[in-house]
Formats: structure tokens, sequence, C-alpha cells
């Protein structure tokens, strides 16, 4: 990791991991402390596959955004979107669509800060620092609303953010606030951890990351496509991160730790 911390917030919990900067650890970012890649290791050890899931879920975003441009959209609402890293909403978006326009949301003050500094000076890319769980404050706020306009379709991403919201927080009625904010013809895209692929280890990795500052709530196929509401799925519909739509050949594998799902709003 460089040793610069000019990025460093002074808000930032240095003692417990993140899963935002473990995260960027995983794929090879430098804004982590040493607490999140050992956290990160930890989990790694239980699952050593954790990279390419990562890898996949990244992947998969890419795919998801250029379809959505392909279908129409121009705007984005990236929930939970986390450290900037090679290959962001905005980068993805505007290699088609160069008036794409995204609001970035996330709690993580690393996330926040570094966002902050990426997108200075572009009046179509903005970062608001909330608590996705909480919709009616990401929805009213100033600068999304000054970014889109939500009389025309939307791309939602809900990017490996489900399972961080706990029962308690009642996420089918969190998603459905977003959903309801849509007009015609947007999109929800998400992907969300699961142990349907590999139980034996989910149990293990729960435990390892109640040491972070994020709770994971891994979920069933069958619990996760609620949060779809009554959108309609495109093909080939809620599958693992490497099967949705892939541009070579995909992977005999299907264990990627994540299904992962496009739905439009009709």
């Amino acid at each position: 990791m460089s040793q610069q911390t000019n990025w460093v917030p002074t808000s930032v919990d240095l003692e417990k991991a993140s899963a935002a900067r473990m995260y960027d650890y995983v794929l090879g970012g430098n804004h982590n402390f040493a607490v999140d890649r050992a956290l990160a290791d930890e989990v790694i050890k239980i699952q050593p596959e954790v990279k390419r899931f990562a890898i996949m879920n990244r992947a998969f975003m890419r795919r998801a955004v250029l379809f959505m441009v392909e279908q129409g959209i121009r705007q984005f609402l990236d929930l939970g979107s986390g450290i900037p890293t090679v290959g962001n909403v905005h980068e993805i978006a505007r290699t088609v669509a160069p008036d794409a326009k995204v609001v970035y949301v996330d709690n993580e003050h690393v996330a926040v800060a570094h966002s902050q500094l990426l997108l200075e000076g572009d009046a179509n890319t903005v970062m608001v620092h909330a608590d996705i769980s909480k919709p009616n404050l990401v929805l009213t706020d100033e600068a999304t609303r000054r970014v889109l306009d939500f009389d025309q379709p939307v791309g939602l991403l809900a990017i490996t953010i489900g399972h961080y919201m706990l029962d308690k927080h009642d996420p089918n009625s969190v998603f459905a606030t977003y959903r309801d904010a849509l007009a015609p013809g947007s999109y929800l895209a998400l992907t969300h951890l699961t142990d349907d692929f590999d139980e034996a280890t989910s149990g293990q990795i729960i435990e390892k990351m109640k040491a972070s500052q994020n709770t994971v709530m891994p979920r069933t196929k069958d619990e996760i496509l609620p949060f779809f509401g009554d959108f309609e799925l495109v093909e080939p519909g809620l599958v693992s991160t490497s099967q949705w739509r892939p541009e070579l050949e995909p992977d005999t594998a299907v264990n990627d730790g994540l299904y992962a799902g496009v739905a439009q709003k009709g």
C-alpha cells in the first residue's frame, strides 16, 4: 500500500476493518489499512476464491452498465458504490454515452473522501454521503435531485450491498422505496452474497465479518428475488455473476459466491 495518507479522513475508524476497504484490497487497490488486509486475508483462508468472486462481481457490473446504456439509460444511481477503482460506473457508461450522469452513494468515509476528490469539477457525477438503508435521505438529497431526473428512466445499481442490510433494516421495504421512485423503463441491477453454492464456508465468513464494521447476511435465491419486486428480470434471470450474459464462454464453475440479475420496470 502507498505510504501516502493524505486521502485518509480524520473520521476514519482505524481499529475496525471496513468491507469497502477490504474489497479495495482484494481488487488490488491502495486505499486500505493493515486491519482491512488482515481480516481479508483471514476470509481468503476460509474461501480461497474470494478474489475471483470480487473480479467476477466487478465484471458483471461492467456488463450490466453497458447493457443499460444500450437500452437507452443515461443516468445511474449507484448504491454502496465503495472506493473508486479502475472502471467506475461513469467511466464505463461514458465509453458509449459521454453524456451519462451518475450519483454515487456510500457512508464509508474513505470511499466518500476519495470519490469526492476524483469527481471534482465533474458536474454530471457526484458522491452523496448517506446510508443506503435510508432511501428517503438518498432520494431527496440535493445533489441526487440536481444530477438525476426521476421523471426519466434511471439505472439503479445495488452491487454487493443487499447482504449488508440485516433483516432489522427491512431490506424488502428499502428496495421497494427505491423501485417506487423510478420512472417506467428504469432498471435495477444487483448482486447479493449467497451460501446456496457453498454453505460449508458461509457461516465461518459471517463470524469473521462480525469483527468488521459490516455484518453480512447471505440469502437464498428465493430471499433475493423479492428485492426486484414486480420488475421483469431480463434473461438469463437471477444467476451467478459469471453466468450473466458473459462476453466469452461462461466459466464452468457456477460458484461465484453471489447471485446477479438485472430487471426492468414496466
